[in-house]
This record gives structure tokens, C-alpha cells and sequence, in this order.
């Protein structure tokens, strides 16, 4: 049984759209979480974190307005407080992130999410 390809996905992203047709092209069994709708957890953040060896902050669309408003530049922020604002404000959460067989990708470019497929 081939296990499946997780992709946090945004249908009104482009890039997000694009991951996708990739991996329904390279016919990939697809678990597809609408991260807006249905955000991961704590723990499901933590993991993603790990699997990418990035820090709260490299997660997080710093163009997004959200990112401005909340100040999350400031380097006096903790490492919590940035869990909690991806948490709390999904939007934040650069996207696609595909997760598989304990790798994980960020889908920018489109391309890095071939080397864990």
C-alpha cells in the first residue's frame, strides 16, 4: 500500500495550484488539508517545522499585511509566540507545504518538492 502525500494547501494560490497538479501528475495518493479551513495543530506544526529544520519565522509569509500588524519582525518575539501566531492566523503559513515519508517541502519553487517524492 503507497502511503500517502500530504499537501497543506490554499486553492486560491497559485504556486499552491501548481504543487498540486505536480503531484496529481506524478500520480501521488494525496491526503489534501485546506490549511485555512482546517489548520494543523500544535503538535502537526511542530512536526512540519522539524521535517523543514526551520524556525517558526522562516514558516511565515512576511509579506502577508497580518505579519506587519502583529510586529512579528520583532526580534524580542519567542520562539512560542511565533508557534502561536501561525496557530492562531493560518494565512501566515507559507504555502504549499507537502509532507512525505518524513520529508517535507515547501512548494517554492515548485520544483524543491520533487526531491522528497
Amino acid at each position: 500500500m503507497c502511503q500517502k502525500t500530504t499537501i497543506y494547501h490554499n486553492p486560491q494560490c497559485s504556486k499552491s495550484c501548481a504543487t498540486m497538479n505536480l503531484l496529481v501528475e506524478k500520480n501521488e495518493p494525496l491526503e489534501i488539508i485546506h490549511y485555512l479551513e482546517t489548520p494543523p495543530d500544535r503538535e502537526a506544526l511542530e512536526a512540519i517545522l522539524s521535517l523543514l529544520g526551520l524556525a517558526p519565522r522562516a514558516l511565515m509569509r512576511t509579506g502577508e499585511p497580518l505579519y506587519q500588524t502583529l510586529e512579528l519582525a520583532n526580534s524580542a518575539l519567542s520562539r512560542e509566540d511565533l508557534v502561536n501566531a501561525l496557530l492562531e492566523n493560518p494565512i501566515l503559513i507559507e504555502r504549499p507545504i507537502v509532507v512525505k515519508k518524513g520529508k517535507a517541502a515547501i512548494g517554492r519553487p515548485i520544483e524543491s518538492v520533487i526531491d522528497i517524492l
